[in-house]
């Protein structure tokens, strides 16, 4: 039996070839009136492939009666409505574990970048002002920094063993203390925003929205940085703009926004803020890793068992 995978978006070579060698593939993004040409080939959908920020709506999923499983290259689920997916019996399965080390380097990475002016001085140097001698501006310190991390799971975790690598003093705020490390947790994200130099979000989006408001960002303070890897919805991002804007706070690296790719255009012409299109774990390993898991997935529920990564 030939079973049909839908891409709802494009995937690595490597993963694309491995899904053709298996399977029959439809790529809905090739499609400008996806939802007319799903009433023509839904019906014989068994499979889902999608990313974490992309996810499947509602209504695609009711185009597909069929549909076995939803598997997610990534660990965002927010996309995807998971007690529809319950009701209907379809796996949605992702890809956790291997995003770690990729999105723990790129908070670093943002957070040296923001903080040491590495983009500025990039401009810099290719707009000729090194020759020219134009005063530039003197730099932030990342080693000694008081860390503050939203969200201590794993990919939180991650990211306090590379800032500890740098001296930093890490603290952080969860749901509930965490017994098995040795940083100081704080109940109160006003309070871990207060007194941090940094803050960096790493929380699970899922059910939260909108926790860094301008009442958190005042209280990080105008020497204060955010860094956000996780989703872009924790952010308020209207107060973020105004914070940045009127230099309430030092600046930002964010990887990810509340309706991407749309990012607001004040942002774009600030010279303290850091912006990458939402791509921490866009390595080739770590993608090669998780097209495998995807590959497992939907082996896994064709084969009539449940994925090892299913979170339905």
């Amino acid at each position: 039996m030939s079973f049909e995978v839908l891409l709802i978006n494009p995937v690595i070579a490597a993963l694309d070839e491995a899904l053709r060698a298996r399977y029959t593939v439809h790529r809905l993004y090739e499609h400008a009136d996806a939802q007319g040409w799903l009433r023509e080939i839904g019906a014989r959908i068994d499979g889902v492939v999608t990313g974490g920020a992309s996810g499947i709506s509602n209504a695609t999923m009711e185009q597909l009666p069929k549909l076995r499983i939803v598997a997610i290259s990534g660990i965002g689920t927010d996309a995807v409505d998971l007690a529809y997916a319950r009701e209907r019996g379809i796996h949605v399965s992702t890809t956790p574990g291997v995003l770690t080390d990729d999105v723990a380097d790129l908070a670093i990475g943002l957070l040296l970048a923001v903080c040491r002016g590495l983009c500025v001085g990039d401009r810099y140097v290719r707009d000729g002002q090194w020759l020219a001698k134009a005063p530039l501006p003197l730099a932030r310190k990342f080693s000694d920094m008081k860390l503050g991390i939203v969200g201590l799971g794993r990919v939180g975790r991650a990211i306090a063993t590379r800032a500890a690598a740098f001296n930093c003093a890490i603290a952080y705020t969860d749901l509930r203390a965490m017994s098995d490390v040795p940083y100081r947790y704080v109940s109160d994200l006003h309070a871990l925003a207060s007194e941090s130099d940094a803050l960096v979000l790493a929380a699970s989006a899922d059910d939260a929205e909108g926790i860094v408001d301008a009442r958190i960002l005042d209280a990080l303070g105008r020497d204060g940085w955010l860094v956000n890897v996780a989703r872009g919805k924790l952010v308020n991002e209207a107060d973020l703009v105004r914070a940045l804007v009127e230099q309430r706070i030092a600046g930002a690296g964010l990887d990810v926004f509340v309706d991407e790719p749309r990012v607001p255009a004040e942002l774009l012409a600030l010279p303290n803020v850091v912006l990458q299109p939402h791509r921490a774990s866009a390595t080739v390993q770590t993608r090669e890793a998780m097209g495998k898991i995807v590959l497992d997935s939907l082996a896994a529920s064709f084969a009539g068992q449940r994925p090892e990564t299913s979170v339905t």
